[in-house]
């Protein structure tokens, strides 16, 4: 993708973290500044995901998304690589005047368990929170890469 726009001026940024049957979500401060997760949203299919973003767009009031692509330890696609691009073509044209930028994911779900198993609680019946955890992951990752300073390239 190419340049981009500072995101400090007018917006929020929304991460979301694809998962087949759960997606994570955080946003940003208008300043871009704070990541701040929002929770999960179950999902059934791809289109019903795309649905409910989209229409939460005026309540979240974001000017970006941006979505954790899943990539090996080698810097290649995963195997949910085509599903999650597939999920961000329908998420651009369900929000057609708001960039979909993609960032690399990698170790932000292993990050997440780390955090939550520092915390002291159990996996079992706390799934949501750690996607809920890897999309505030995510969105600190863009935000500490692409923050106020200026229109650096997603990869």
């Amino acid at each position: 993708m190419g340049p981009e726009e500072p995101i400090g001026v007018g917006g929020r940024v929304l991460a979301v973290d694809y998962g087949r049957r759960r997606i994570g979500l955080a946003i940003s401060d208008p300043s871009g500044t704070i990541a701040t997760g929002l929770g999960t949203i179950a999902i059934k299919d791809v289109a019903e995901a795309v649905a409910r973003i989209a229409a939460k767009r005026a309540e979240w009031q974001y000017t970006r998304i941006v979505v954790g692509m899943p990539l090996e330890t080698s810097g290649r696609p995963g195997p949910m690589a085509q599903e999650v691009a597939a999920f961000v073509k329908k998420l651009e044209r369900a929000c057609v005047d708001i960039p979909v930028v993609t960032i690399d994911e990698r170790f932000t779900s292993a990050e997440a368990h780390r955090l939550f198993h520092q915390s002291g609680r159990k996996l079992k019946g706390h799934k949501a929170e750690i996607d809920r955890l890897a999309a505030e992951i995510l969105l600190r990752q863009y935000l500490d890469t692409h923050g106020t300073h200026g229109t650096e390239a997603d990869e």
